[in-house]
């Protein structure tokens, strides 16, 4: 299971990768496994505000729907359109073209909450025994 030093991690298995004040949001690779074939990704508003830890959208795959909470709040910059019609990118590329949503941090201390790539993998690895 792939699990990027460069990227924070909620325990609700989704990722942020932060660039300044950017900072795109997905799922984690061992996250679209435990759903399996994902067929539809809800996504939020541009413009609109999410806050950290609260629902922002929803992944839906041939087992399960599963609310997406955002690492951390902002306003939403960007969202994958292509997902609307290719959600089985958030399969094949989690950490790429399978990403998610893009915003605007409102407040980077949020990130200071999140697990970095070696806590997530723990967590990961207790929850698969």
């Amino acid at each position: 299971m792939e699990v990027p030093q460069d990227l924070k991690y909620t325990q609700e298995h989704e990722w942020i990768r932060v660039d300044g004040k950017k900072a795109v949001i997905g799922i984690s690779e061992f996250a679209q496994e435990q759903l399996g074939d994902i067929v539809f990704v809800e996504l939020p508003e541009v413009g609109s505000q999410i806050e950290q830890g609260s629902p922002f959208g929803v992944v839906e795959s041939v087992k399960t729907v599963s609310d997406l909470y955002a690492p951390a709040g902002g306003k939403v910059t960007a969202v994958n359109k292509d997902l609307e019609t290719n959600p089985e990118k958030v399969n094949s590329e989690p950490y790429g073209e399978g990403w998610i949503v893009e915003i605007e941090l409102s407040d980077e201390t949020n990130l200071e909450s999140l697990l970095d790539a070696d806590a997530y993998s723990e967590q990961c690895q207790k929850e698969t025994e």
